[in-house]
């Protein structure tokens, strides 16, 4: 392993300065106007395997080798890097400059040691791998927040065909759509949650799959819903990728503030009022629901015996979608009862 040229130090500089830059946007961004928490983290990660890549090299070499006020490049800019129309185009322009910077910065390090170029080619792929993950999720985080209405579709609860109530039901404006089938064996839930998947993207909606994010990967459907007992947040995104939603279920103010702790994309609470297709014990109630609406920042999913004449109560407590379950899917006419939930939810909620 040879010593760099200075010229060579002056690349590793440069690049490593805007590879560090870049990091800081795309952390600030995550942390200050996305409160992700699990995505900011995994920023810090890859900020300190950065901090690392100089390792061996005096810095005062480095400092000695920039030559900022000469630099030919400096002053010259595009109009386009001088405006960002939305959010995400700062996320995408630092995305850029960190995966180029670590290209270049492995190129040259090549020249005297390839174990340095190896760290910066994994963070250029890091880079790519969290472009993935926070663009595709937060498209995903805003499509879901912009909708009112969440239904549960389950065939056993159905008293039309399965295929005619999905129908229905996207025909009526519902934006989010969950399949939850424990009773059928994965072959046909596969074949399912492909049909939903055609089904939803036609209509603009987004399809979460219940507890299996295998079968959501393989469907490419838009997230994941996990309850107490089923796998981790953390697992999810590791089986289905991190550009998919996860959301998890919570019964009290505990389990909301344990779940907070794994950074879902949405939580949901419940049950609002006792219902006949999950019966509960405990009834979490309007009062737990204006408990835990103000700890959370992530989309807040209200479940459990909610009615057209309740809805407005339930999101005047707090939550931001109402979901449901029988009181569509078992109606004569399920377009029209989805329609109901959301003349219901059309406007604001008054304050409770």
């Amino acid at each position: 392993m040879s010593r760099p040229s200075a010229e060579t130090l002056r690349i590793l500089d440069a690049s490593r300065n805007r590879m560090r830059e870049a990091l800081r946007v795309i952390e600030d961004h995550l942390r200050f106007a996305c409160d992700d928490a699990d995505a900011t983290a995994a920023v810090k990660r890859v900020r300190h395997d950065l901090q690392t890549l100089t390792d061996g090299l005096e810095p005062a070499a480095l400092l000695d080798a920039r030559a900022a006020f000469a630099d030919v490049g400096r002053g010259r800019t595009t109009p386009e890097e001088r405006t960002r129309r939305h959010p995400d185009d700062i996320l995408r322009a630092a995305f850029a400059r960190l995966t180029e910077s670590a290209r270049s910065f492995a190129e040259h390090a090549k020249l005297d040691d390839p174990e340095r170029a190896a760290r910066a080619e994994r963070i250029r792929y890091a880079g790519y791998d969290l472009e993935q993950r926070i663009l595709l999720r937060s498209a995903r985080i805003t499509r879901f927040a912009r909708q009112r209405l969440y239904v549960i579709l389950t065939e056993a609860l159905c008293r039309h065909d399965w295929q005619h109530t999905v129908e229905r039901v996207l025909a009526a404006g519902v934006g989010i759509v969950q399949v939850r089938e424990k009773q059928i064996d994965d072959r046909h839930l596969l074949a399912r949650s492909r049909a939903l998947r055609d089904a939803t993207a036609a209509a603009g909606a987004l399809l979460i799959i219940n507890d299996r994010p295998d079968i959501a990967r393989l469907v490419g459907a838009d997230g994941v819903h996990v309850g107490q007992e089923d796998l981790s947040v953390a697992d999810v995104r590791r089986i289905a990728g991190g550009g998919l939603l996860v959301g998890k279920s919570t019964h009290s103010r505990a389990q909301f503030e344990a779940a907070l702790a794994e950074a879902p994309d949405y939580l949901a609470i419940g049950p609002m009022y006792q219902t006949t297709t999950k019966p509960q014990d405990r009834i979490a109630g309007l009062d737990t629901l204006r408990e835990v609406a103000p700890l959370a920042a992530t989309p807040l999913v209200a479940i459990g015996g909610i009615t057209p004449d309740r809805a407005a109560a339930v999101r005047a407590a707090g939550a931001t979608q109402v979901c449901v379950c029988s009181a569509v899917l078992a109606a004569e006419d399920p377009g029209r009862a989805a329609g109901a939930f959301l003349a219901a939810l059309q406007d604001e909620p008054d304050p409770a």
